[in-house]
């Protein structure tokens, strides 16, 4: 046998090697898969550090020892809600919402949910806790799926404040997390007889090509991350980067008339999915509810006649307001409508986005109908 053609025996048997060695990888990446798919329940936090007070979410993890995950098993298992086993004598309330309710520029202490929490000691005969669980996305369809993971925690109260960003049809399932739980929206849908539009499922070929351990890598390497994370937070509190100036939401607004491309009423309000609303319903059963309109910047700028802010032109968002005061009237639900109670000059980087001194306005309202209408003896 001459050189060449030992040299090409050896170069293959060093392929057969390397494709033995693939196959073998491939075998044990598949085999571990499924125990790896579960590592967001095992978490450091409520065990060596404390639990969060809002769910995971952030940018910059050095300066806010914090980051944006889509595992909702390791947001919760990060959460202080997932380290406090409810007692007896405690009634729980559980705010959901978008970045309003978690709170952007607001210290964890500053939130509605937290100025709820020392606002109202008692309701119904039982010492009162309050937890956060808003997460910066405007979504009705999110709100579900974090309701569905919260009522392991068995609340007595959901209140939930929204907003017209996050019911158009296209808002529902464009956003990371939907778009990382598609399966478990699927599995909502199907228990609970919900609507939710998610197109056809993916193969078992395509699930486990998104689902494995090798597509996954960055997501269990933010899992990891949290953790270490953890020991910042606990030390110092911080979730989030307070810069000492930010661009102040726009009081001058453009003369477009359109919101999300619609110009009509019957475009608008066939692409609004209030269906979410019964969605909603259907995942917290009988546990008493609070829909909140929460409150907008009101513009007094240039045109100011034609927008209420840079979300909402006056038209859309009127039509709105109408539309779901009918709506939840109808079903007989509790509904605040809070969209006009703080002054533009206590919003800040949003026309959804408030001061503390806003945020305190806008609690003191919620104090006040939780204990007139939910936790007045009967």
């Amino acid at each position: 046998m001459d050189d060449k053609n030992k040299l090409d025996l050896k170069e293959q048997v060093n392929i057969l090697k390397m494709a033995f060695k693939v196959i073998i990888l491939l075998v044990i990446i598949i085999a571990i898969s499924p125990l790896v798919n579960s590592l967001g329940k095992a978490s450091l936090y409520n065990l060596i550090f404390n639990g969060r007070l809002r769910l995971p979410f952030g940018e910059n993890s050095s300066l806010s020892y914090n980051l944006t995950l889509n595992n909702l098993d390791a947001m919760f298992a990060s959460h202080i809600i997932n380290g406090q086993e409810k007692r007896d004598d405690e009634y729980r309330i559980i705010v959901i919402g978008d970045s309003s309710t978690w709170g952007i520029l607001l210290h964890p202490d500053q939130t509605l949910p937290a100025l709820i929490d020392k606002g109202l000691s008692l309701c119904q005969g039982k010492s009162v806790k309050v937890f956060n669980l808003g997460y910066p996305t405007l979504s009705l369809t999110k709100d579900v799926l974090i309701m569905a993971f919260a009522m392991e925690y068995e609340p007595d109260l959901v209140i939930w404040p929204l907003t017209l960003e996050s019911f158009p049809l296209d808002k529902q399932t464009s956003n990371p997390l939907i778009e990382n739980n598609m399966d478990r929206i699927r599995s909502l849908n199907k228990k609970f007889g919900l609507i939710t539009d998610l197109g056809e499922p993916p193969t078992n070929l395509e699930r486990y090509l998104k689902n494995n351990l090798i597509s996954k890598r960055k997501e269990y390497a933010d899992l990891i991350r949290l953790q270490f994370l953890g020991a910042m937070w606990s030390a110092t509190g911080i979730d989030q980067v307070y810069p000492g100036e930010y661009s102040k939401a726009k009081n001058d607004l453009d003369d477009s008339m359109e919101f999300h491309g619609f110009n009509s009423a019957n475009d608008l309000e066939n692409n609004l999915a209030f269906y979410a609303i019964d969605n909603m319903k259907k995942i917290i059963g009988s546990t008493p509810i609070i829909i909140i309109n929460e409150p907008i910047l009101v513009s007094d700028g240039l045109n100011h006649e034609i927008r209420y802010n840079f979300y909402y032109p006056i038209w859309a968002y009127d039509l709105y307001q109408t539309n779901l005061k009918t709506y939840l009237d109808e079903r007989g639900w509790n509904f605040l409508d809070l969209w006009d109670i703080v002054p533009r000059n206590e919003f800040t980087n949003s026309a959804i986005h408030l001061s503390p001194t806003g945020e305190t306005i806008y609690s003191n309202e919620v104090i006040n109908y939780i204990q007139e209408s939910i936790c007045y003896e009967k």
